[in-house]
């Protein structure tokens, strides 16, 4: 399990003041961004704080379990992206993931969750194999965000990566936006900077892919051939 990142300060705030914080760091400009630029559309109350305020302000606060939960039970985004950022690794739960994933509607949220912690729990790669077979589109992402996430910061072993291999092939005809981009993510992540035998499998998958007559498949293998030829 992941040791915790940094004590909390000695006086730790309370979910109205960071609220109010989040309140005055949102952006019109932003907000209106977050679906025009960015594609990140939801359905709950945004105030349009900018990633970089909101990874300030994690640093600031250091991590606090309680208040992540707090911050996700009020529906707001920017309060969910903050709790993303500061919840620990270490205090996490099967239930807990379960329980936010099901409140995800965009991506941006659910790669934040993804790649700033729930990597680093023991309980990713259950997860993986379990959300890899959800119909909902962005339940199924997080499985593939979150197997690109563990690749990119080696947070598993091969045998762990070759399953996710072959997840990959089992879902790689999912047209669906949010789900193929994730599984594209995946694959190149783990025939990135990985092992020798894992190169040579997702390669070998990603060719595979590329040659393949179903529209989806060939996209996805032909972009990660055109990435691992640029690596």
């Amino acid at each position: 399990m992941a040791a915790k990142k940094k004590s909390l300060p000695k006086t730790a705030p309370d979910l109205k003041s960071v609220l109010e914080e989040l309140k005055q760091n949102g952006s019109a400009k932003f907000k209106a961004d977050m679906a025009a630029r960015y594609g990140i559309v939801t359905k709950a109350e945004v105030y349009g704080t900018t990633v970089a305020k909101l990874r300030a302000m994690a640093k600031k606060i250091g991590y606090d379990h309680a208040l992540a939960e707090q911050l996700w039970s009020t529906g707001i985004h920017d309060a969910r992206m903050l709790a993303c950022m500061i919840d620990d690794p270490a205090d996490v739960t099967p239930a807990q993931m379960e329980r936010w994933v099901k409140g995800m509607d965009n991506w941006g949220l659910v790669d934040t969750a993804c790649f700033h912690y729930w990597d680093r729990t023991p309980h990713a790669f259950a997860k993986i194999e379990k959300w890899s077979k959800s119909k909902d589109e962005f339940v199924k992402r997080a499985a593939f965000a979150l197997l690109a996430s563990c690749a990119l910061h080696k947070q598993g072993t091969d045998a762990q990566f070759l399953r996710g291999l072959d997840l990959i092939e089992r879902e790689a005809s999912d047209p669906r936006n949010f789900v193929k981009k994730a599984a594209n993510w995946a694959l190149r992540a783990i025939g990135g900077k990985q092992s020798p035998k894992l190169r040579a499998a997702a390669r070998a998958l990603a060719k595979q892919l590329a040659e393949s007559d179903d529209p989806t498949e060939r996209w996805n293998g032909k972009d990660a051939l055109r990435a691992f030829s640029r690596a």
